[in-house]
């Protein structure tokens, strides 16, 4: 199958390495980006000539409404069109319909799993759209990921990615104020963390992804929080929920808080560059006034 992948940074260049590896014909377009092994277009039109399938990976939704004017007339009829950035609903079903009245077929899938899901090939896809495109796209998805969800019509994959991300924002805030407030109160991390972990407090957030250096599986935790996801891609998710929940008439008052929370982290208190989860250190400084 030829593939023209279009935005290849740190998650789209191994995506589009994986297919690549699998035996497909990829063909890429950056700006900036020239990963190893693939062959490189000089605009992302040229990318798309002749191919059977065109994958997005871009940076929010402005910039994917100007690839897809740029590439939609490229491609040739038949041709699947995959986005798989995280960018507002609206975008993502305004393309959709641009794709389809040029006789092509649309998905939204935006990931879950980070760069080493993006590496490992073991991302999860929540996927908007046809659903024989889904079909026929679904081999794509196996080679990318673990895991790939068919979630309804066009638009409804990036609602499942900004609702799941507003919960990760959520439960990450808590599970940083509840270390914190056991380092005060005299209870050991890795006790707090045997508990709960086989308790109701269970969640990814601390199970898989602890933000405790030295408890858990290993996270970015113990790697100075250097970003798995960074503080300032939750922060756009976030507010990509808010935008979502006021479009549709939503009371997200957690979302709205969380959304505040990482604004202040990211934008003010030097969280910018770091792991979402470092907000633990961010709450161990503070106290209650």
């Amino acid at each position: 199958m030829r593939i023209a992948f279009i935005g290849l940074g740190n998650m789209g260049a191994p995506m589009a390495q994986n297919l690549k590896k699998a035996g497909h014909d990829v063909v890429g377009f950056d700006l900036a980006a020239k990963p190893e092994g693939i062959e490189m277009a000089d605009t992302a039109a040229a990318a798309c000539e002749g191919a059977d399938v065109a994958i997005t990976m871009l940076p929010n939704g402005a910039i994917l409404r100007s690839v897809a004017a740029e590439i939609i007339p490229a491609l040739p009829e038949g041709a699947i069109f995959i986005d798989c950035s995280t960018v507002d609903v609206e975008s993502a079903r305004d393309v959709a319909e641009d794709v389809t009245a040029a006789g092509l077929k649309a998905l939204d899938a935006p990931v879950s799993g980070g760069i080493g899901g993006a590496t490992a090939g073991t991302l999860t896809f929540m996927i908007g759209g046809d659903e024989d495109a889904f079909g026929q796209a679904k081999p794509l998805f196996d080679i990318m990921g673990q895991k790939a969800v068919h979630c309804g019509p066009s638009g409804n994959g990036q609602a499942a990615k900004i609702c799941n991300n507003m919960i990760l924002g959520v439960t990450m805030i808590a599970t940083c104020e509840a270390f914190a407030l056991a380092d005060k109160l005299g209870l050991d991390r890795q006790a707090m963390f045997d508990v709960v972990s086989t308790s109701s407090g269970y969640s990814w957030s601390l199970n898989a992804y602890c933000p405790a250096p030295g408890v858990g599986p290993k996270s970015p935790a113990d790697n100075g929080y250097a970003p798995g996801f960074a503080a300032e891609l939750m922060l756009k998710d976030l507010r990509l929920a808010q935008q979502a929940a006021e479009s549709a008439d939503a009371d997200t008052p957690m979302g709205q808080a969380a959304a505040a929370l990482y604004e202040t982290f990211v934008e003010t208190e030097g969280g910018k560059g770091m792991d979402f989860s470092a907000m633990l250190p961010r709450f161990e400084k503070r106290g209650r006034g």
